[in-house]
């Protein structure tokens, strides 16, 4: 299984980083609070509308596709009939001393005449 890091070892790992690339001659620039990363100088860095600036296209009309799918579609079996029977009956036998030894189902189809 594999071993995440910690949040000490994550914090610890950044303050590294940040060490070296301070020693490396790089300079970390203070951002005043409230200020917004997508504003710039030039304007926001996505124009407001850039997703839906395109031209409509055209749709394709789907009826035949519809049509050609539904008549290769299997029909649909019709529901099986239910017989004429009642449910079984869960039955007790008792032994000897009046406690129930098994279960047994019974059916209250009268006997037929082979």
């Amino acid at each position: 299984m594999k071993k995440f890091p910690s949040k000490v070892d994550q914090r610890s790992e950044i303050e590294q980083q940040v060490a070296d690339y301070l020693d490396q001659g790089g300079a970390v620039e203070r951002v005043d609070r409230g200020i917004s990363g997508h504003d710039n100088s030039e304007g926001p860095i996505k124009p407001q509308g850039t997703l839906f600036n395109e031209p409509k296209s055209q749709r394709t009309p789907l009826p035949q596709v519809v049509a050609a799918l539904e008549s290769r579609r299997r029909p649909a079996r019709p529901a099986p009939r239910k017989r004429g029977r009642t449910p079984a009956k869960k039955i007790p036998i008792y032994d000897d001393f009046g406690e129930v030894v098994r279960w047994v189902w019974q059916d209250d189809l009268p006997d037929r005449a082979e």
